[in-house]
């Protein structure tokens, strides 16, 4: 490749797309927040991934949930306490093996998640309609590309009858 005042064309090519990236993330986190505000009296923003992870994994042990967190199953226990005394997930034996406790959403804890969701997708909708037909594709096929060398699975569709999954998280 050639080069450019040293520097690999290549590399300019990523430190272009990285700073896009970056750029349309503080669009995304701008949404996230504002999408969260109408529960922030209730549930942080840690709070609320782990609200996520139970949506998406359902009933789920202590120490799988820490793993998925990335945080310390101490850290994840104060953070389950905190949501079974505000009503939003609650402890359950495990049927299959009864030493093992289950976390899981109560019905206040699912409404929640599915409120944020619908605000989210709502305000996301209303930024891609601003968009061209045109640039709408070029955006799915460049998102697509971008979740799908992360490892990302995609997000489900808005009307699958199992619900909305809140950040698209596969079960």
């Amino acid at each position: 490749m050639a080069e450019r005042s040293g520097v690999d064309e290549g590399a300019v090519e990523v430190d272009e797309v990285t700073r896009a990236v970056l750029t349309a993330s503080r669009v995304l986190v701008a949404v996230s927040a504002r999408s969260l505000a109408a529960v922030e009296d209730r549930v942080t923003l840690p709070q609320f991934r782990m609200l996520i992870v139970l949506s998406s994994r359902g009933a789920t042990k202590l120490v799988d949930l820490a793993e998925l967190l990335g945080v310390a199953p101490s850290t994840a226990m104060r953070m389950v306490d905190r949501l079974i005394a505000a009503g939003l997930a609650d402890r359950r034996v495990n049927p299959r093996n009864r030493r093992e406790t289950l976390l899981q959403l109560t019905d206040a804890g699912r409404r929640i998640v599915t409120d944020v969701t619908a605000r989210r997708r709502q305000e996301i909708a209303g930024i891609v309609e601003r968009l061209t037909p045109e640039r709408r594709a070029a955006l799915v096929a460049a998102l697509t590309a971008f979740s799908e060398a992360s490892g990302e699975p995609p997000a489900p569709e808005a009307d699958e009858a199992s619900g909305l999954h809140p950040l698209g998280w596969a079960q």
